[in-house]
């Protein structure tokens, strides 16, 4: 079982950055992949990027390649994503969330989540 605990969100400018941390905790984190989904107010919860258990491959939704990375450090049993170039249309509670080996997309396939951390870009 892992435990996630997002945090480094908050309110941004737009055009500005903002780096979320995804910790884990927990056994074997580095069999896990990892993935960052986001649900804005009203909407369905959103595939943002997703990482494969070694870091080698990663995966993004299309309105946030160029801007946003997705990291990991198994040592320190984190995911991070960076943000850059925020736009307003980002704002949404971002989470966290872990499936055993396989890197996938859909939401429903994650088995473990974190609480969110809102983020908040002001146009």
């Amino acid at each position: 079982q892992v435990q996630l605990v997002e945090s480094g969100g908050g309110l941004v400018q737009a055009g500005g950055s903002l780096r979320l941390s995804c910790a884990a905790s927990g056994r074997a984190f580095s069999h896990y992949a990892m993935g960052w989904f986001r649900q804005a107010p009203g909407k369905e919860r959103e595939f943002v990027a997703a990482i494969s258990w070694s870091g080698d491959s990663t995966y993004y939704a299309d309105f946030v390649k160029g801007r946003f990375t997705i990291s990991r450090d198994n040592a320190k049993s984190t995911v991070y994503l960076q943000m850059n170039s925020l736009k307003p249309e980002d704002t949404a509670v971002y989470y966290c969330a872990a499936r055993w080996w396989t890197t996938v997309m859909n939401p429903n396939e994650y088995r473990y989540w974190g609480q969110g951390t809102q983020v908040t870009v002001s146009s």
